[in-house]
């Protein structure tokens, strides 16, 4: 069995291969052609954190995994996820691999707004905002400055200090990215707008968005209303990977969809999948004035894939450990 360490998968995940591979995925998933329930968690209510157990099947990317994730969203020292995949020959079901998931899930989470991005944006989108200093922002911050035409990345936090150190790390990277003074004006001044935290009240309002504006919102959060202010989504076209996980409850749904539903603001039947929008069975934007939102909760689809795209590099390269179980 290979066994692969973070800094291992970190040097094996192209991240525009990444992108195209979920886009992909998505249309799958919204096709039927893959098997992927929702996710199931042990909840530690004493620490409002959970240990998940995330599954999938994706026969196009020759693909079968399971991910154990968990998020512990009090931790300050150290990041609030951490994850393992364990990859299995599709034909056989035989045990072929275990591969650190912490960065691989960061990546294809923000490589899933990514492609969100580009099929729902306004053209000429070049101001990106990102609310948020953890590890999803500076995941965020790398996957958006890939796309054509981004010229600036803003970061935006509670923490000023926070939001200035993460700016420079990634400006010593190459990213055009900045501080802002807030997220407030970091909102009203971007063409997308990428909220990553773990916030119980909204980080973001509808009266700072400008019209056109294209949300992606990958924070989780399961007791309180969730990062996005419900007027957002009342305004929005709302975009999931997955109705099924999206809407489902708790530790798989989305707590503002829920919510939201429950206030009539929007209709279940309103939301929209992104692999519905990449093969064109449903339709994404419509004018340039539009506000679209994508939810993202995270489907293992996205880990299967993105480990498939890991697997294939090692064996390419002849990197990672061999053990014997």
């Amino acid at each position: 069995m290979l066994v692969l360490s973070a800094d291992e998968v970190a040097s094996l995940l192209d991240l525009d291969s990444l992108a195209d591979a979920l886009q992909s995925a998505m249309a799958d998933l919204s096709a039927g052609r893959a098997s992927v329930p929702p996710r199931v968690a042990a909840l530690v209510p004493e620490r409002d954190a959970m240990l998940a157990a995330m599954p999938a099947y994706l026969p196009g990317a020759g693909a079968l995994a399971a991910k154990l994730v968990s998020v512990f969203p009090r931790n300050q020292d150290r990041p609030t996820h951490h994850a393992l995949i364990c990859c299995f020959d599709p034909a056989t079901g035989l045990p072929v691999a275990v591969i650190d998931g912490t960065y691989l899930t960061a990546a294809r989470t923000a490589a899933g707004s990514a492609v969100a991005t580009r099929l729902l944006a306004h053209p000429g989108a070049s101001r990106v905002a990102v609310i948020g200093t953890g590890v999803q922002a500076g995941a965020h911050a790398r996957a958006l400055a890939r796309l054509p035409g981004v010229r600036t990345v803003l970061i935006a936090g509670r923490d000023a200090a926070k939001a200035r150190a993460l700016a420079g790390e990634l400006s010593a990277a190459g990213i055009p990215a900045q501080a802002a003074s807030g997220a407030e004006d970091a909102v009203r001044s971007a063409d997308v707008v990428c909220a990553v935290t773990h916030a119980a009240a909204p980080v973001l309002r509808r009266e700072w968005l400008r019209p056109g504006t294209h949300v992606n919102s990958v924070g989780y959060n399961t007791s309180g209303d969730g990062e996005v202010d419900p007027a957002v989504i009342g305004a929005a076209l709302v975009v999931v990977e997955s109705r099924a996980a999206a809407l489902a409850p708790p530790p798989a749904g989305a707590v503002e969809l829920l919510r939201a539903i429950e206030q009539q603001v929007i209709r279940a039947s309103q939301v929209v999948e992104v692999g519905e929008v990449a093969a064109g069975t449903a339709r994404g934007r419509t004018s340039d004035t539009q506000l679209t939102l994508y939810k993202s909760v995270g489907v293992a689809a996205q880990d299967a894939v993105a480990a498939a795209l890991v697997l294939a590099a090692a064996a390419e390269r002849g990197t990672g450990t061999h053990v014997t179980m």
